[in-house]
């Protein structure tokens, strides 16, 4: 198997703050012929989702819109990584605000690069057990949340008909379910 050498990339060139994220240009030049491309990139910092688990083993889901593509999403909690935050501390605080939801029983699930092509963040899924209903939501600015717990063996049909769809959500189930076997479990 040939090895893909890394190219060599010059000084980023700035592009435009969009708040949430920024992006950037950046030159790069071809280890194997020297030639030049001009690379798109978007730098975001890092996400968090978290796949809840309540004792009756009830998967905590939010339906929230996605202007993206213009639909509700069936998804689980996740957000942003605030700036000297880790991401278990994050994924804690938004499954808290989301849903009101809270676990003292944590356990990474991996890490994934959402899309490694042209954004340079990283997402950590995270499972949380025991979680219950302790607070009130408390949503940003523009969140409109809807919260709804289904059994955790429903979610294997939710994820092949199409009514879980958001790609980062699909992934954590996918973390969930090496778990799962590993431990022995269905």
């Amino acid at each position: 198997m040939a090895m893909i050498d890394r190219w060599k990339l010059g000084t980023p060139v700035p592009g435009h703050d969009y708040g949430i994220f920024t992006t950037h240009f950046v030159d790069g030049t071809n280890p194997r012929d020297g030639s030049t491309k001009r690379f798109s990139l978007i730098d975001c910092v890092d996400w968090v989702n978290v796949i809840a688990v309540t004792a009756s083993r009830e998967v905590v889901l939010i339906r929230q819109y996605r202007p993206g593509i213009d639909e509700v999403c069936l998804e689980i909690p996740g957000g942003m990584v605030d700036a000297g935050e880790q991401p278990m501390a994050a994924a804690a605080r938004e499954l808290a605000e989301e849903t009101g939801y809270t676990s003292t029983t944590w356990q990474p699930l991996g890490v994934v690069a959402p899309n490694p092509a042209i954004q340079n963040n990283r997402l950590h899924s995270f499972l949380a057990t025991d979680a219950r209903p302790t607070q009130a939501q408390h949503l940003e600015g523009s969140e409109v949340i809807d919260v709804e717990t289904a059994p955790l063996a429903d979610v294997r049909a939710m994820l092949r008909d199409g009514r879980i769809s958001h790609a980062l959500v699909v992934a954590a189930f996918g973390h969930l379910a090496f778990r799962l076997h590993e431990l022995g479990l269905p």
